[in-house]
């Protein structure tokens, strides 16, 4: 791994990557942003995340199902839920399933920022939120 972490944020919502992939490259994460979960599993396929982001509800696959297939493939990777359908059951499924954290939205940028700096400790890759990037 390189001293950057590698994220794939997953999300049918154009708007979510948007504003989140800018948020995390300034922590100094390398982000690949996908909408459609085939061409997003299709990547994963090819490539070892530090860490996947992943809606939960989406037309064509749900999240539960990247949680799964990623977790299958790439045990190391820490898989990070989101959701706009926030519910306590849903919450403890995914953990059961092995995520690693669920974040409800609407959230700010921050608050992802900080699970991922979590997601990056449990990794052996801390990152420092304070720290300016180069």
């Amino acid at each position: 791994m390189s001293n950057q972490l590698e994220i794939l944020l997953l999300d049918d919502e154009l708007i979510v990557g948007k504003r989140l992939k800018p948020a995390l490259e300034k922590i100094g994460c390398c982000v690949e942003v996908f909408q459609d979960p085939r061409e997003a599993m299709k990547r994963i396929g090819e490539k070892e995340f530090d860490i996947v982001v992943t809606d939960i509800y989406m037309e064509e696959m749900d999240g539960m199902q990247v949680l799964e297939m990623v977790h299958d493939q790439w045990p190391r990777t820490k898989i990070i839920m989101i959701t706009g359908y926030a519910m306590i059951s849903l919450a403890r499924d995914a953990m059961e399933q092995g995520a690693f954290d669920f974040i409800a939205k609407p959230f700010k940028p921050d608050d992802l920022r900080k699970v991922i700096a979590k997601a990056a400790e449990a990794l052996g890759s801390p990152l420092d939120l304070n720290a300016p990037v180069n």
